[in-house]
């Protein structure tokens, strides 16, 4: 598919600020995953596309290669990329930790810069994919205690929220909704306070919705909120056009972010004339 340059990039477009967690400085504000994609090839030319400069990686054997014996990260131009190892399909805190430390030497052997920081999952259960509370914390403290920079994904709770961060992770991530469902953000409410909750005093905390997008306007929505950015996978490998959605996504997020910096006009009950009524010729019988 051959790309055309959005407006989006034009150089008239006032500058923003860059995305730091931790010691970590984000380019772009979408964040995305590796996994689901029918082929490495495809899943290249998608975090291409969606001009990430983060992608998440499951640091385990068989999601690290395919059943032809490829190794995903010959796939990843580590030139343009930073890893941020996940702990994705644990259900434990002892597990988490175990895989985060596999990462950290995993990635440091590969010259990573990655290798320090890690997007931390505990899940209860397998079928709701929801996130274990007391086992998130736990091992949010461990890790944080060992040096990690742990960017942690949780549920829409706003007082969960802030105990984690109050742990010391770097990033709060909350769900908009169930991963991989596609419902989007499910409760914008709970997102406001989360934000409200963590940014309190601490403005450029950086709070980064996790899990549930399902196209581009759920992107442009967090975004919106005031979130700092977005993490996705499925809503761009499980589209029917895997390119273009990743396209599709990135300029959501870039829309998104200039909207929320721009500042919307109040909502308001009845209209309010675009032009001036002053000066007008009153309406006969008036």
């Amino acid at each position: 598919m051959t790309a055309t340059t959005s407006s989006l990039h034009s150089p008239n477009v006032p500058a923003d600020q860059p995305l730091v967690v931790g010691p970590f400085t984000l380019k772009s504000r979408l964040i995305t995953g590796t996994g689901k994609y029918a082929s490495y090839e495809l899943m290249r030319d998608c975090l291409d596309a969606s001009a990430c400069d983060v992608t998440t990686v499951a640091i385990r054997r068989e999601r690290l290669v395919d059943k032809e014996g490829r190794n995903i990260l010959d796939y990843l131009d580590l030139k343009k990329l930073t890893i941020l190892p996940n702990t994705a399909g644990c259900f434990s805190a002892e597990d988490a930790v175990r895989h985060a430390r596999l990462a950290r030497e995993l990635l440091g052997n590969l010259g990573n810069p990655g290798a320090k920081w890690v997007k931390l999952e505990c899940l209860a259960d397998p079928k709701t994919l929801l996130p274990d509370p007391v086992a998130t914390l736990q091992a949010t403290e461990q890790l944080v205690k060992e040096g990690f920079t742990v960017l942690v994904y949780t549920s829409d709770d706003p007082i969960m929220a802030h105990r984690l961060k109050k742990a010391g992770a770097a990033s709060v991530m909350p769900a908009g909704s169930p991963i991989g469902s596609g419902q989007g953000v499910l409760n914008p409410n709970n997102m406001r306070i989360i934000l409200e909750y963590l940014k309190d005093g601490d403005p450029t905390y950086p709070v980064i919705v996790d899990a549930g997008v399902g196209t581009a306007s759920d992107v442009t929505l967090a975004m919106e909120l005031g979130c700092d950015a977005v993490l996705l996978n499925t809503g761009i490998a499980h589209a029917k056009d895997p390119l273009r959605m990743a396209w599709a996504m990135r300029y959501g997020c870039e829309a998104g972010r200039l909207a929320y910096l721009a500042g919307r006009i109040p909502k308001k009950l009845y209209a309010t004339a675009s032009s001036p009524m002053e000066g007008r010729i009153a309406p006969a019988g008036s």
